[in-house]
């Protein structure tokens, strides 16, 4: 393969200018710092990726953190293509308000990019760099996660965003994986005769382009950018892509120049990639990064975190890891299936040493979460490196969801560790999220999937699109295909962002309730939420230790809206409680909030 060939002499040579601070020196904000070094190129010998090493350490009072950066040949990649240059790029997220100095470590040697050793290699050009800047307070409004502040993994079952110490919940969209499988993207994978049918243009979103939205290279990336305001606009704030899916079922996504050459990334793909997620976080729309698909498990290291796979992990978060609100997936249904015990698979020790890499690498300690596959038992623990679960179930009525991920929450805690559980492929791979046209009310999809993660105490539901039906999760690119289910999971998350519930003092107590079909997320003797499948029947509520007048209301989780009065709004505690009924459409389901007074 030809490369090219570069005089060390240069990297000597190269004058160390000041770098070219970029962005707004805001908390959550991104901050670029553009370094003048070494000209280099995609294909060049010493590898600009491996070869070379940037860390900035970034520092406020006590606080530091220590932050790598990348290759960014000529700086306009996203728009320029270029695929050469000498320039070099850190991300900075400013956690707090105040002054912040930074320092540049700039190094080269063999395979320094994913050394540890700090004096590895050695020093060159900018080296040394110092400078330091003053961030104030962000000036956005929510949904931007820049006003939100970053999400995070506390201990308990909810992340958080620190901006505002509130419990985020979730709704999105998980559907399709291929997602970055797009054809205004640079890269020749949408013409290699590779499954090139499942490239798409997302030209059916094209219409929720806005002016001034963002685009590269003139008109591209319209149709992309308007399914995130498509899916913002409904009231969503989530979705999920796969970032490398070589030998998967769509082929396509991948961060290299090809299917080869796993140490050379494409910089100008990974430029736009940047400017989609740049703008999916100022739409409110969480990043849930899938790092891997299940056939992908043996490519990098053959399942270890050796060369190929830091390298890889390092890019993403020198990248991408000042996004406010991501979480990294270290696996699509990971390691060994029951089902399929002959598949390839990587071990419990390579389950845990790819978490471990993120755990050590992240400088923001972003949530690591991984995928079933196998199930989680052998990653649970108080030193494991996981804090949540991605769970994928079996049953096209969704019926697993709810006592899934109350299991997992139950298991993590017992074992040291206690987990929050995303919902992130609910249902079957034939059907799950079918589109409106062949069910337009969504009833198993509302009940037992989305209600039934919160009311498990889950944290939300990601949705998958099966294959059997048109827009599936590998040939979707108009997210109107489920439009009517959108609404119901905005009615969801408006209910919980309005009632400012105590979740995390709230825990799952179906056995309070006479109805064996029914959820009931409780702080006993103070909230009850509970969801009434079949509201026609009499509900039996165990008040018998909580002496106490309670107030009851009714919330209707199809068509949202405020609280409505049911027939008995107000019962006594200290015995078993008949509820009541719904105003209306007894034989629905119905969200009841029992507080008391």
């Amino acid at each position: 393969m030809h490369r090219i060939l570069l005089p060390q002499l240069l990297a000597v040579l190269t004058l160390s200018a000041e770098p070219v601070i970029t962005g707004e020196l805001k908390q959550w904000h991104k901050v670029s710092l553009t370094f003048e070094g070494p000209v280099s190129a995609e294909t060049a010998e010493p590898n600009p990726f491996s070869d070379y090493r940037l860390n900035v350490t970034f520092r406020s009072g006590e606080r530091s953190l220590i932050v790598p950066g990348y290759f960014a040949a000529d700086g306009d990649a996203a728009n320029s293509s270029a695929s050469e240059g000498n320039k070099w790029r850190v991300h900075f997220s400013p956690p707090s308000t105040g002054e912040w100095s930074w320092s540049a470590s700039f190094r080269t040697g063999e395979n320094i990019a994913v050394s540890e050793a700090a004096e590895e290699g050695s020093a060159i050009s900018f080296d040394g760099q110092k400078g330091s800047f003053t961030v104030t307070e962000s000036d956005k409004t929510a949904p931007d996660f820049r006003a939100l502040g970053r999400l995070v993994y506390d201990g308990t079952r909810y992340p958080k965003t620190l901006g505002n110490n509130q419990i985020f919940l979730k709704a999105g969209a998980d559907a399709p994986e291929n997602f970055l499988s797009y054809t205004d993207f640079d890269g020749d994978f949408a013409t290699d005769g590779i499954k090139d049918h499942l490239v798409k243009t997302w030209e059916p979103h094209v219409r929720d382009w806005n002016e001034g939205d963002p685009v590269w290279q003139g008109e591209k990336g319209k149709g992309m950018i308007g399914a995130l305001n498509y899916l913002s606009s409904k009231g969503l704030n989530a979705f999920s892509f796969l970032t490398m899916n070589i030998e998967g079922d769509d082929a396509n996504v991948f961060p290299y120049l090809d299917q080869q050459q796993l140490d050379r990334f494409d910089i100008s793909r990974l430029a736009q990639w940047e400017i989609v997620f740049s703008h999916a976080t100022a739409k409110g729309l969480f990043l849930h990064f899938k790092t891997q698909e299940t056939e992908n498990e043996l490519l990098l290291d053959k399942g270890d975190t050796g060369p190929l796979r830091k390298l890889y992990y390092r890019e993403l978060i020198a990248r991408f890891s000042h996004h406010p609100a991501l979480n990294w997936n270290m696996g699509e249904e990971n390691g060994r299936w029951k089902n399929k015990p002959e598949k390839p698979y990587q071990t419990t020790a390579q389950r845990l040493a790819m978490g471990r890499y993120f755990e050590k690498h992240d400088p923001y300690q972003h949530p690591i979460v991984i995928h079933n596959g196998q199930w989680f038992d052998d990653v649970y623990g108080p030193d494991s490196p996981y804090c949540g679960a991605s769970l994928q179930t079996g049953q096209a009525d969704f019926k697993n969801v709810h006592r899934s991920t109350k299991g997992i929450l139950e298991a993590s805690a017992k074992k040291g560790k206690q987990w929050m559980v995303a919902c992130d492929e609910p249902g079957d791979a034939q059907h799950s999220l079918v589109p409106d046209k062949v069910d337009p009310d969504h009833d198993h999809a509302r009940q037992n999937a989305l209600w039934g993660n919160y009311l498990a105490g889950g944290w939300g539901v990601e949705w998958y699109f099966g294959y059997k039906h048109a827009h599936s999760d590998l040939t979707c690119q108009d997210y109107r295909s489920r439009d009517l289910m959108w609404d119901q999971c905005r009615h969801a998350l408006e209910f919980f962002r309005s009632q400012q519930l105590p979740l995390g003092k709230m825990k799952n107590h179906n056995s309070l309730l006479s109805h064996k079909e029914a959820f009931c997320l409780a702080q006993p003797g103070r909230h009850y939420l509970i969801l009434l499948k079949d509201a026609s029947q009499e509900t039996l509520l165990d008040l018998a230790k909580h002496e106490a007048e309670y107030e009851v209301r009714w919330f209707n989780p199809r068509q949202g809206g405020n609280f409505q009065k049911g027939t008995q709004p107000l019962i006594a505690g200290n015995n078993q409680q008949d509820i009541g009924f719904p105003p209306n459409e007894r034989d629905k389901d119905w969200v009841v909030f029992v507080s008391r007074k």
